[in-house]
This record gives C-alpha cells, structure tokens and sequence, in this order.
C-alpha cells in the first residue's frame, strides 16, 4: 500500500515538473515568425522592378524600388541603354491586352466585336455600338454553346477561339443533359440557399461531350464539324480552356482551316485533325496512342499548324522525354525528331516559319538543377540547339513586342533574380537590374537551402528545399514539418526562382522547426517514365520519397525522426491523410486542408488522366476513409463547406470513418469557404502554428493570436 502511495506521489511529481517545463509561446514570439512572411519581408527588398511598358521599337520603361523610393528607367535596345527618366509616370502597370479567354465576353482580335452567352446561345455585340445580333437559336439548359464548365470550374464566361480574321469563331455546343449534379449548400440564418451544376465523377457512364462548331460571323451560320462529339478533354490538363482560351486550336491565318486535336476519355489518345471552315469536313491527318496519359507540355500547348509549308510541330513522349516532332500535315507522317535528349522542352516560345526556327524553354540541362529552365533555340531540322541563357539558374523569358529582343530574369532559390536585356540570339544588349536582400539579410532574414537526395526506390535523384530556424541551438535536434503537394500535375517546390518568402514556410521554421519541401517522383519536368511511377495508384502520394528524404537529410541536419509533422492543401490534403493512416508510426501529426480524399468523389477528368478510369484502377484501395482505423497521431482535418473545386464530402467520409473507428481527431470547417479560404486564411495559418506548436513541441501557443498581415498565397 505504501509503495502504490509513493509511486502515485513520484507520478504526480514528474508531472508538475514537465508542465513547468512546458514552453509558452508569446504573442511576441508568433509576431517574429510573421515577420517572415511576404507581406513583411518585401519592405526590405531593393530593386524590384514593374512590369515593362513596352515603346515603340523594342524600348520599354520600368519603375524601380529602391530603399529611397522610386525611380523610372528607359531601355533602348538599338543604343544599347539604361537610362534614369522622368518623362514617364511612377505608377507602372502592365500594359493591358485583349483577353484570349474568360470574363463574360471574348473580344475579336480586331477590337470590334466581342461574343457573350445569353440564354445558352451565343451573341455578337458590336463594340462601338453596342449592337447585338444572335448567332445561335438551339441552345438549351446543359446543352449551351460556349459554356465553361468542367466541374471543379465553372463560369459564366464563353469559351472559343476568333479566326485571326475576325471573321470567325471556333466553339462547341456543350453537351451535359445526361450529367449528374453536384450539390452545395450555404450557412445562414433562414433558408440555406442551393448551389447545383453539373459535376461528373469517375466511372460515371455518360460525361460531358462538346460538339464542335465553326460559326461565322460575318453572314451568322453554324457549321457543324463532321466528327462524332469530343468527351470533355484537353491535351493540356483537365479543362479544354485551361490555357484561358479554347484550348488545342490552331486557325490557318485566313480563317478556311482550323486545325484541332481530340482528346480521349482516359487521354490515352490523341487524333490531329484539320477543318474546312466552310464545309465542316474533317480531315484525319494522325493519332497518337499512349499506355498513361499524354500532355502537351508543362504550362503550354506545345503543338502548332504550320499550314503555309504544310507541316506540324507535335509534341511527344514517346522515347520518355517530352520532345518536338515534324510532321508532315499531307501524309501524316513524321518527317524528323526535332529536339531530342534526356531533357524536357516544356513551353513553345515562337516559330519563326522564315528562318525555320523554334524558340523554346526546357529543363534538365542545367548543370546545377533538372528543374531549372533555359531559353533555346533550334532548327526545325533539329540542328543547331544553342542555349540562349547560358547562366546558370532558372529563367524566366518575356518577348519584346516585335519579337526580336527578349527579356530574361534568371535566379535560384537562395540567389536573387539579374534581370538582363537580349537580342533574340542571346546578345546581350544591356543588364538592367540586381535583386538586393541586403537591407533584408540585416533583419536575419536567410533563404532556404536546395538539397537532392535520393527517392523511396534509393536510386532515383530528387530535389527539394530545407528551411531552418535562423538562430539554432548546437547539439539541439528539431521536429521536422514535410510540406507536401504530390500532384502529379505539380509539386511541393512550385516556382524554382527565387522568392524571399515562400508561404509561411520559414515562419513556421522561426517556431523552432525544420521545414522540408520535396519533390518526389511522379511530378512533372522529368522523364516520361519518372511521371508515370504512381499512375494507376495515386495513393502513393510521393510518401515512400518523403520519408526516405526525411531520414537522409536527419544525417545533415539536427532533425529529430521520432517528431515528424506533415501538412497539406487539396492534393496534399489528401496525400497529408494518407500519410497519417498509412504510415502511422513516422508521421505523428498532420494537417489535411481540403483533400480529395476519395478520387471517385472529385471530378471525372484529374483521376481518369492520372489514374485510369474507374474500371482499370483500384479507386476503392486507394481511399483514404478505408485506412482511417490506423490513426495514432494527431490529425486535424480542414475544409470548406462550400469548396466547388474539391466537395466536402471527401472529408466527411474520412470524418466519418474515424468516427467509427472511435478515433479522436480535430477538424476546422470554413461554412461559406470555397477551395481556399478567403478571408479566413490567416486564421487557418494560425491554427496550422497552433497545432504543431501543442503537438510537435508540446508547447503552448500565444491564446487566439491574431495574425496582422494578409496571407499572400
């Protein structure tokens, strides 16, 4: 009786002590780590410079911040110049141009005339008089012409491409009659109000299709083209206007062919094809078949009609990296590979026909970083590939007005950006400015640092970003927070440039934390066979290349393995969950922010890209509900009830799950929030600190801080 008396005394000691010992962190201590973010740090930043307005003959103007204030530059490219001015005003602008796509009319590229939707038909209004004059009399609920829907986005705006003539339009008549709806509710006092559209779902047996129509302008007639209607598809990714226009279009320059590519359902099939805009008639010119899914490019269509010389430039994956080819538009038939390497061209810049030329970015030949972009140039022959920005670092490529000049930002994640002025052949013709971080730096401000290692198969090179605490202890080790977006149409990292603050990455570190940022396999921007490594298994998520990362990078830095956080948005969200459930015993705490949780909950086209449609691909086993059992760390689960994008019903199936798995866990709803959470993100942020603060350091956090800045995303 005695020895239980005084093992419950010790008990209750021991306890006392490690709650005086528990840290609590002030308001002061989160204002430090805010300090961090943009809205902060951008104040210490000199020489950035506006957007360029562009003169006449290749001269543009921009202003400059400097710590003493503004100051306006002139750049002539024929003197060869920079000069301080003051013929131009402070407040610089980009300069405005047509919108190829979006808003609730698109302009013609004449300026005259702008087509909108009402009614479910399409108008034509005469800009200066404002005339309108109906071009389509056969549209009807969910079956429009024009209309922007792809589930997960929808608007009001039309979607099609003018002729260059301004004589026609390329559009379709959407077909959605047979698809079933998605339903949202709102929070308020009184009558909740219904949010119902069209949102198709993997397996589903009819989807979205288009018809494709040319409509001439001029003398108003539809013409039908004459092929079976297209499924909702695009080369690009999972919207046939994901680009801002109506994506895989390209006009002969007179308006009398229209070249276009139809997607596949499962994107597995490809087929070029050229209309008589005046006829309808469809000419098959080629297809391509792949075992996944095709793309286009990273960021960009990259395939083009060359209609005058006959030809088409493709893009393909064919030999696993993504590569130019040259067709011949009569046969059909390829006539050379026109870039070739283990690299990937991931945008089309210009063709130049006359010279035979291509101007293009791509990755995988800087000596430094796979993921770090370069300008280039090459014969349509495949001959003379010569890098036009031979510094090493990511850049990024603004053309001047005439083509003929090209502005070029180069950069790494620790190096600030130079920012230089070019002849199209890579001459420079002048610098024009030098990121400074020095009044920055002053503040203790430091940048994050790259790092490669290997992937969960220990042979794969990947890259990624670690940011630590600006003062460390020696012989301290840190919990380790793994920020994680496993796409596969992106990555954690996003911009490989510099930016002085990347979200709320190195605040969280300034907590006492060190925060990994991986790009694991099956992101984009590297061989075909890399992207491909989770596809029909999106429930991989990166993980196995998270963890094994994490343990290597423990043998560089004082992270601590037995603390390790994970957290996420959408696609993260989901894989934050997965990782939570599947990999119990490394990850002990996790924030998922609107995950998709359950594929066959989210729209039809990113799953069956990525992951096969529902009659090829195991979606029931990749489901994060199914594993919830499994949690033993600390989870708390983020959504917004009225997210259009991801419905909240992937998080409630887990919310659910865990309930009857007897689980506890946490869980933060925004009621009237969409994807992102609007105004209510600095709130989310804090409660994102709160939480690995209570449960990574068991610590306790500032009562309700309040974050004074706007989160910049």
């Amino acid at each position: 009786m005695m020895n239980k008396y005084w093992l419950t005394l010790t008990a209750c000691a021991v306890a006392v002590t490690a709650n005086a010992q528990k840290k609590t962190f002030t308001a002061q201590d989160y204002a430090r780590a805010e300090s961090f973010m943009s809205y902060n740090t951008s104040k210490f930043i000199d020489n950035l410079i506006s957007q360029p307005n562009w003169l006449a003959g290749d001269q543009f103007w921009y202003t400059k911040k400097t710590a003493k204030g503004a100051e306006n530059y002139l750049v002539d490219p024929v003197k060869k110049t920079k000069t301080l001015t003051t013929a131009y005003g402070n407040d610089a602008s980009p300069a405005a141009g047509r919108r190829r796509g979006g808003g609730s009319e698109v302009i013609s590229p004449d300026g005259k005339k702008a087509i909108l939707i009402k009614d479910y038909n399409l108008y034509v209004k005469d800009v200066a008089s404002g005339k309108l004059t109906q071009l389509t009399t056969d549209g009807i609920k969910d079956y429009g012409y024009a209309t922007d829907n792809a589930g997960w986005k929808h608007s009001n705006g039309p979607i099609l491409r003018w002729s260059p003539d301004s004589k026609k339009i390329a559009t379709f008549q959407q077909d959605q009659r047979n698809s079933k709806d998605m339903y949202l509710v709102t929070t308020n006092v009184g009558a909740p109000k219904l949010e119902a559209w069209k949102y198709p779902l993997p397996g589903d047996k009819q989807i979205p299709t288009i018809r494709r129509v040319i409509i001439d302008i001029e003398n108003p007639k539809v013409i039908s083209l004459n092929i079976p209607a297209d499924p909702h598809r695009a080369t690009l990714s999972d919207d046939i206007s994901s680009s801002g226009t109506f994506d895989d279009i390209d006009w002969k320059a007179d308006g009398t062919e229209l070249a276009f590519v139809s997607t596949s359902r499962d994107h597995k099939n490809e087929k070029f094809r050229v209309a008589n805009a005046a006829t309808g008639s469809v000419r098959e010119v080629f297809e391509e078949t792949v075992k996944t899914q095709y793309e286009s490019g990273q960021g960009e269509i990259n395939w083009r009609y060359l209609p005058d010389s006959k030809e088409i430039i493709w893009y393909s994956e064919r030999d696993d990296w993504g590569h130019l080819y040259l067709y011949d538009a009569t046969t059909g038939k390829v006539k050379n590979q026109i870039t070739k390497g283990n690299w990937v061209l991931t945008r089309l810049i210009k063709v130049d026909q006359k010279s035979r030329t291509l101007y293009f970015m791509a990755s995988g030949l800087d000596k430094i970083n796979p993921y770090f972009e370069h300008f280039y140039k090459i014969g349509l022959d495949g001959k003379n590939l010569t890098d036009l920005t031979p510094e090493p670092g990511n850049h990024e490529v603004r053309l001047s007005p005439s083509e003929k000049y090209f502005i070029d930002s180069f950069s790494q994640p620790d190096v600030p950006a130079v920012m230089v002025y070019r002849e199209i052949n890579g001459k420079l013709v002048t610098p024009i400015e030098k990121t400074d971080v020095s009044r920055l730096a002053a503040t203790g401000w430091k940048a994050p640092t790259p790092v490669s290692v290997k992937a969960g198969d220990n042979n794969t090179d990947i890259y990624g970003l670690v940011f630590t605490p600006t003062t460390m202890d020696a012989g301290k080790k840190y919990p380790v927070i793994d920020y994680i977006y496993p796409g596969p149409q992106g990555g954690s990292v996003g911009s490989w440039g510099f930016s002085a603050s990347r979200g709320d990455h190195q605040a969280l570190a300034e907590l006492g934390f060190i925060v990994v940022l991986m790009e694991g396999t099956s992101n984009p921007n590297r061989s075909k066979s890399f992207h491909d490594m989770s596809y029909g298994n999106m429930a991989i998520n990166t993980l196995p290349d998270q963890i094994t990362a994490i343990k290597q990078l423990a043998t560089k830095y004082p992270i601590d393995t037995t603390k390790v956080g994970i957290w996420g948005h959408s696609g993260g969200g989901f894989a934050t969950a997965a990782a939570m459930f599947r990999y119990p015993d490394f990850f002990k705490v996790g924030i998922a922010e609107s995950g998709n949780h359950d594929n066959r909950n989210y729209e039809d086209d990113w799953g069956e890209r990525y992951n096969g449609l529902a009659e090829n691909a195991d979606y029931e086993s990749q489901a994060n509900q199914n594993y919830a059992k499994n949690l033993k760390g600390k989870l708390m689960l983020v959504h917004g009830m009225m997210d259009d994008n991801v419905p909240p019903y992937n998080t409630l199936l887990v919310v659910e799950a865990l309930e009857k798995a007897n689980k506890s866990f946490d869980l933060v709803i925004f009621p009237n929030s969409a994807h992102g959470y609007g105004s209510y993100s600095p709130y989310m942020m804090r409660r994102r600190w709160d939480y690995f603060v209570q449960h990574l350091l068991n610590a306790e956090p500032p009562k309700d801080y309040k974050m004074q800045g706007t989160v910049i995303q």
